[in-house]
């Protein structure tokens, strides 16, 4: 499975960019992390919709999404695999959330919960995640219930 992270902002910080980039390199292939910089906050929406892959499963993360255990999301990306789908692109807007016309493009709103959380934490958390999500398909007890 190629996994694609579309995320608004850079990850400047050097501890929480090293932190990312530990999850990701236990995962192959390395999920690629793709940045959207603007200085024009309304155009954000625009440079996503162009990085979006039609042929992709889309999870975007929003506060009006589902959230999963971690189980129930490793079942998620299981399932997508069956379905024959190679890639999954993850989609982590910008401060003011997504337009609802970017939003109807995604397969799946996915929330982290109610709390509001930094961008960059969101990443690594989304990161990590993914790496879960492999372990416990392939039944390693990195996780634990």
């Amino acid at each position: 499975m190629q996994y694609e992270i579309i995320a608004a902002g850079r990850m400047r910080d050097k501890n929480q960019l090293a932190l990312w980039q530990d999850y990701a390199k236990r995962l192959s292939p390395t999920p690629k992390l793709i940045e959207i910089e603007t200085r024009k906050p309304n155009e954000i929406d625009k440079l996503i919709a162009e990085k979006l892959d039609p042929q992709a499963f889309i999870f975007m993360l929003d506060e009006r999404g589902k959230s999963l255990g971690s189980v129930e999301f490793a079942k998620k990306l299981s399932n997508i695999t069956m379905d024959g789908i190679g890639k999954v692109q993850f989609v982590l807007g910008g401060a003011d959330g997504f337009s609802d016309d970017l939003r109807k493009r995604a397969n799946f709103l996915l929330s982290f919960g109610k709390q509001t959380w930094p961008h960059m934490l969101a990443r690594i958390m989304l990161i990590e995640q993914i790496y879960r999500a492999v372990q416990i398909q392939a039944g390693h007890p990195y996780h634990r219930e």
